[in-house]
């Protein structure tokens, strides 16, 4: 069927491999095949290897930084980013990346219109767009998410929200400088022509560059955002946790009144209405009158 992705039992031109954290017989077998040096192959499976672009007499090599959900969130918050190459000889495109994403899922299951792996040069361009339109969405959850917590933290006395927040913001910190990695790539190929591009091409390229400028400008805000936002609560939390220790220690003034008179009553010693009938609804009243002026007292004061 025309426009669908069809798995192969060999390498054919035009076809595209793609790598998911391959073996190092997978990459060995393919480096040989198709005559693409090894330290290429492996470059996408270095997690702290920088985005850049190679032109060589064997293929072209652009690497990227690319946005996936964390499984981990404890280590790398709740989206991080990792490398994906592609790999251009004359007859194939290759594509190796350490674990499973979005972007390279889209291809696999024909989401992505006029996409031909033989159109090598289109293929890497759709590619770089998907990549930044990840970006975007992946931003715009982290904003929504940011809402959601924001709203738990007006009553929260604990540092969990805050926690969440701080997964958010390094998020953003990956983000944000992958991105800019990933735009001096994209200024690269614009401006010195290293890959032959068609009017179409070119015009793609464009789209890509603008999307993933304001991929950056989003996460540049959102990251400011986060900042003030967190130690605005920081203060909020530390606020809630005083309001609730004054209330707290004048319940607790307010409860030691009826204590200390019982306990002055209840001495070894002559006390008054010591041998009235009706001592304790006397003491009762007397303890609770003190209680009731003294709530007054602190309620005009704001002392709860």
């Amino acid at each position: 069927m025309e426009n669908e992705i069809i798995s192969l039992d060999k390498v054919e031109k035009g076809s595209w491999i793609n790598l998911v954290n391959p073996t190092e017989d997978e990459i060995t077998t393919i480096s040989e095949n198709l005559k693409i040096p090894l330290e290429h192959l492996k470059a996408a499976l270095d997690e702290e290897e920088r985005a850049r672009i190679e032109v060589d007499e064997e293929c072209t090599v652009v690497l990227i930084d690319i946005p996936v959900a964390s499984k981990d969130t404890s280590k790398k918050g709740i989206y991080y980013t990792i490398p994906l190459g592609v790999i251009i000889n004359n007859d194939n495109v290759v594509t190796v990346s350490l674990r499973e994403n979005s972007v390279i899922t889209r291809f696999l299951e024909n989401k992505v219109k006029s996409f031909h792996t033989s159109k090598k040069t289109r293929f890497l361009l759709q590619i770089l767009y998907r990549s930044s339109r990840d970006y975007l969405q992946y931003l715009r959850n982290i904003d929504k998410t940011s809402d959601v917590i924001e709203s738990k933290l007006h009553k929260s006395l604990k540092n969990e929200e805050l926690i969440q927040l701080l997964e958010l913001e390094k998020s953003l910190v990956y983000f944000s400088t992958s991105l800019k990695g990933n735009e001096i790539v994209l200024e690269k190929i614009h401006k010195a022509n290293l890959i032959k591009m068609y009017p179409d091409d070119i015009e793609l390229l464009e789209d890509v560059i603008i999307e993933n400028k304001q991929a950056i400008e989003m996460a540049n805000i959102y990251s400011n955002i986060l900042t003030g936002t967190m130690d605005a609560y920081a203060s909020v939390i530390s606020n809630n946790l005083n309001m609730v220790m004054k209330f707290l220690t004048s319940i607790t003034i307010i409860i030691s009144i009826p204590t200390m008179v019982a306990s002055f009553f209840g001495m070894n010693v002559d006390v008054p209405f010591g041998n009235n009938p009706h001592a304790f609804l006397i003491i009762f009243m007397i303890s609770t009158w003190v209680s009731v002026v003294l709530s007054v007292v602190m309620l005009r004061k704001k002392l709860f």
